[in-house]
């Protein structure tokens, strides 16, 4: 009996231990920090399978204690192995990080997503990994699956997709500006940001390198300061990142007018493990014209390269280089300083398909981009990301003015030229930590973040110099006589002075946000930033001086709330946003009066809704949004000892509000569409007494409408063939708006596009009509620049 007992004694902890059970659970997340969904983690030895959730969490209940291995797989994602050892009645996995960040995953699963034409998350909007319903700022996504079912070519035109964007000036490629400036909420605004950070060119970007393109509306100060971007909102372009799976596409597209263009997409493992991955993406282009002269020739090369040696830490590098040669493209500047007599450019008696240029007179604008990222999982709660970006960009030759100057008639047009030799530089520098961590039971994911930017111009460019007057009413033959001969010759009579100088700013830059989950629909957003700007002057080479030299401190806070009335399908959000632009002291023709100024600030009170609904299948934003300016200068005349002296204040404010709608759906298999619509009202409420209570000129036409559909027979004898269809409307613009002036408008427009499109195993067809109306409209701001008539692409692709 005592042997009996004994036994039993000694078998009693392994009989209890094999009755015991415990439960084995965990997170995977992309290597960006977002919860990864459909991801298969399988249990060995036992061979059950969990499915992660849109958390990205996953549970396996009832396994006995011991030892396993988990694997974690999906298709196109690298595979990964955990040895658990389970215990207790609980055992949690340290989360697994996958190598492939979000934008990734969306590519390899691209198939699987219904709405092409969106995305849900965003790591660079809130400069944290936020979902769209989540945030309460506006935005918009442009993919690169709605840009290739438009047969895109250009950077212009995809941004036709956004709701209260539309195009003023085309690149002209000139010193300093060149790149092309939109509208946006009522502000001029520029592409100048790249995953997040500043990245400034001379001429528009290509998109044969875009994963997506994010519109972020209204004043954004607190997350990305004030030196590169619009009080309307900014522009920033997603670059697409290596993929751990073989593959890429061709694509040859060709044209009426001249066009040509090709590009090359090639991604996958550079080693056996995949611990190092690449990706080249290239683009040839030739665009020509439906003038009389004029081209545009460009080369686009940009290969980008991922590195990673473990599941934490990720290293990635990537270059652009882009090479172009073109002539100026015509911008017809109106006279601003006395009543116009033409009030619409069918007034003008003006040739609109002639160029005013020559093919010889031509500028170049090189660009070189080096970025470097790393990215760090300090632990399960805490990201640690360093950016370094460097830009290297120029404008190299001529570049021509054409202008409306004289007193008494709109008939005589001036051509003005220079040849310019302009050099700049940007590095920006950033580290951000991100957290998400629990403080009690609330949730906060805090952002901390230093950013650091240095700007430098160098130019050494010829005056410029009237090269000829001709008249625009009939076919003057001085007209043929235009060219960089002709332009040589006026700058070498010249007695003007040459510019050459250097300048130069730096920027440093705080800023903290946090979101706190409130409840799990609640989020409150809390963000402020501080910038210090620093203006190092003006240096002149010939005469060895330095001007300009100051300094500003500003802050920019933001607030917003966040109540997802139904959890990841539909919440109402509004914000406060802030947003800043440094204003430069001036010399005042009394000493008692200061010519230090604060810098502009610009105050949005911002409400809407959000919706995801569907499985996603339908995204939809509608907001309001209110924007205040202040701190704008004006010049005012004051009576000093019986004289009048003009001296420059700063107490100008300026208005614009607007709804917009921006809708992506699915509603079919095979079915895409987008729709977007914007009203906008500004005006100058405290101005010069020539504008104040008008309409600024670069706030475009007061109603945008865009819209696109393709269906793609997704089955049956035909699966493969796809038909498009879609519009763009502007209304009347003003493109100048004074009292010296009056007014002169663009009419309305509206565009037809149409395509149609095959796909055949690897191989993709299509033909895309743009304008098929051939429809005469323009676009400006003081200036009248003629758009594109009826053109017509065929596009050929192959992808492996």
């Amino acid at each position: 009996m005592r042997k009996l007992l004994l036994s039993l004694w000694l078998l009693l902890p392994i009989m209890l231990l094999a009755q015991q059970k415990t439960e084995i659970y965990g997170r995977v997340f992309s290597s960006d920090g977002q919860p990864a969904e459909g991801i298969t983690v399988n249990l060995s030895p036992q061979g059950i399978t969990a499915i992660t959730n849109t958390k990205g969490a996953y549970i396996f209940r009832n396994v006995k204690p011991g030892e396993y291995t988990l694997s974690i797989s999906a298709v196109g994602v690298q595979p990964q192995n955990r040895n658990v050892h389970a215990t207790g009645t609980k055992t949690e996995v340290t989360t697994v990080y996958l190598s492939e960040d979000r934008a990734t995953l969306e590519e390899i699963v691209v198939n699987g997503v219904k709405n092409k034409y969106t995305r849900k998350t965003s790591a660079y909007v809130g400069k944290m990994p936020l979902k769209n319903l989540e945030n309460p700022q506006s935005y918009a996504v442009i993919t690169k699956e709605l840009l290739q079912s438009q047969v895109n070519t250009n950077f212009d035109d995809a941004l036709a997709n956004v709701s209260g964007v539309d195009k003023l000036w085309s690149a002209t490629g000139r010193p300093g500006d060149g790149v092309t400036y939109y509208t946006l909420r009522g502000f001029s605004s520029q592409a100048a940001m790249v995953n997040g950070i500043v990245s400034i060119a001379s001429t528009s970007p290509d998109p044969a390198n875009l994963e997506t393109i994010e519109v972020l509306k209204g004043p954004s100060g607190s997350l990305y300061g004030g030196a590169a971007i619009g009080f309307g909102g900014l522009i920033n372009n997603v670059t697409k990142k290596p993929l751990d799976t073989l593959g890429g596409r061709f694509n040859y597209i060709f044209g009426t007018f001249g066009q040509h263009r090709l590009t090359a997409d090639v991604y996958g493992p550079l080693t056996a493990n995949k611990k190092l991955l690449g990706r080249l993406n290239a683009a040839a282009t030739h665009t020509g014209t439906f003038q009389d002269a004029g081209f545009n020739k460009s080369l686009f090369i940009a290969p980008s390269l991922v590195y990673k040696p473990n599941d934490r830490l990720d290293i990635q590098l990537d270059a652009e280089i882009y090479q172009s040669k073109a002539t100026n493209p015509l911008m017809v500047f109106l006279n601003r300083s006395r009543q116009l007599f033409a009030r619409t450019p069918d007034e003008l008696e003006f040739d609109f398909n002639k160029s005013y240029t020559n093919n010889d007179v031509t500028f170049k604008n090189p660009t070189t981009n080096l970025r470097g990222n790393v990215v760090y999982r300090i632990n399960d709660q805490w990201t640690s990301n360093s950016a370094v970006v460097y830009n290297n960009r120029k404008a190299d030759g001529y570049f021509q003015y054409v202008m409306y100057l004289q007193t008494d008639n709109d008939t005589l047009i001036n051509r003005y030229a220079g040849n310019q030799d302009y050099v700049a530089k940007t590095v920006n520098a950033q580290q951000n930590f991100v957290g998400d961590y629990h403080i009690g039971n609330l949730r906060n994911r805090t952002l901390i973040g230093l950013d650091y930017l240095f700007q430098q111009a160098e130019t050494h460019n010829s005056p410029y110099v009237l090269i000829d007057q001709i008249n625009t009413s009939y076919d003057d033959p001085d007209y043929y006589k235009f060219n960089a001969a002709s332009i040589d010759a006026a700058i070498a009579a010249s007695t003007s002075a040459e510019t050459n100088n250097r300048s130069r700013t730096q920027v440093f830059g705080a800023y903290v946000s946090n979101v706190l989950d409130i409840t799990s629909q609640v989020h409150l957003h809390l963000a402020l930033r501080m910038d210090y700007f620093d203006n190092k002057g003006t240096y002149n080479f010939d005469k060895d001086t330095t001007t300009g030299t100051y300094n500003q401190m500003a802050f920019s806070p933001r607030v917003g709330l966040v109540y997802e009335v139904l959890k990841d399908r539909v919440s109402l959000f509004g914000n406060y946003q802030n947003g800043f632009k440094n204003v430069a002291p001036v010399v005042q023709p009394l000493p008692d009066i200061s010519g230090d100024f604060k810098p502009q600030q610009a105050k949005q009170w911002e409400g809407g809704i959000k919706v995801n609904l569907l499985n996603n299948r339908l995204g939809f934003t509608a907001s309001y949004y209110d924007i205040k300016v202040s701190n704008t200068t004006r010049g005012e005349s004051i009576e000093r000892d019986g004289q009048t002296y003009n001296i420059t204040v700063q107490d100008g404010t300026r208005l614009s509000r607007g709804i917009e709608f921006d809708v992506t759906a699915a509603p079919i298999d095979g079915l895409n569409l987008i729709v977007t619509y914007s009203n906008n009202s500004s005006k100058t409420t405290k101005a010069a007494a020539t504008v104040n209570n008008l309409r600024p000129t670069e706030a475009g036409p007061k109603n945008l409408l865009n819209a696109w559909a393709n269906y793609v027979i997704p089955r049956g004898l035909v699966k493969g063939l796809g038909f498009g269809a879609g519009i763009n409307y502007a209304s009347e613009n003003l493109i100048t708006n004074s009292t010296p002036t009056g007014t002169f408008s663009l009419p309305a427009y509206t565009l037809l596009n149409t395509s149609i499109s095959y796909t055949f195993k690897n191989y993709e067809f299509a033909v895309k009509g743009n304008n098929l109306t051939d429809r005469t409209y323009y676009r400006g701001w003081t200036t009248v620049n003629p758009q594109m008539p009826r053109n017509i692409l065929g596009s050929i692709a192959y992808r492996f």
